[in-house]
């Protein structure tokens, strides 16, 4: 489990491409601190598993699937990709949560300015776009942010000057694309909601089930 606030820029020191999984070694600093094999970590908002470390690198496998939908199969030697290590109990809640569990890949459209924020127009597939909302959060490479406006097949986010500094969103722009992961409880929500009655919610729902 993450929080989606990134703690540094990771740097892609090498790849090992099998015919359809991948081994990546990752050159990084904090996220080092206290880390043993079998930790999580989460790289470019996909969790993955140290399998070895040393000389302030760590190395993780890809799977096939996640290769597949994700973009760390578009990772190059000296990409830089963001790093979060996984939730401990006590830690300040700052984002939302994250489970590294990516819902699809969006592509960048728009880069503007305004002032001092930087807003990103994303195309999103249906399979995260139908959870989004007005002020709602989403996972972007990991980073969590809030929803400023969303539409059928994508949203508007916008990042403070600190945030460009510290992720991804400091030197992406359009074609870019991005690993997308909509909110855990919304995925609850509307399943839960489809489940019990598809399609209607009334009075008469919500006396059933408690809520008033």
């Amino acid at each position: 489990m993450f929080t989606g606030i990134i703690e540094e820029l990771g740097q892609v020191r090498g790849i090992t491409r099998q015919a359809v999984s991948a081994e990546l070694q990752i050159a990084a600093d904090k996220v080092m601190e206290g880390l043993r094999v079998g930790d999580s970590i989460a790289v470019n908002g996909v969790c993955l598993t140290v399998t070895a470390f040393k000389d302030k690198s760590f190395q993780a496998d890809v799977m096939a699937e996640t290769l597949a939908k994700t973009n760390l199969g578009e990772l190059k030697v000296g990409h830089r990709v963001n790093l979060e290590r996984a939730l401990r109990l006590g830690d300040r809640f700052g984002g939302h949560i994250v489970t590294g569990h990516v819902d699809g890949v969006g592509r960048i459209l728009r880069k503007e300015r305004q002032e001092i924020a930087q807003v990103f127009t994303i195309q999103a597939p249906p399979e995260v776009s139908f959870y989004l909302i007005k002020k709602g959060s989403v996972a972007v490479d990991g980073i969590s942010l809030t929803v400023v406006e969303s539409w059928e097949d994508g949203f508007t986010v916008s990042i403070i000057p600190h945030t460009a500094d510290v992720t991804t969103l400091g030197f992406k722009g359009p074609g870019d694309t991005v690993n997308l992961e909509a909110d855990l409880i919304a995925k609850y929500v509307a399943k839960f909601l489809q489940a019990a009655r598809p399609g209607r919610i009334d009075t008469s729902f919500l006396a059933e089930h408690g809520f008033i």
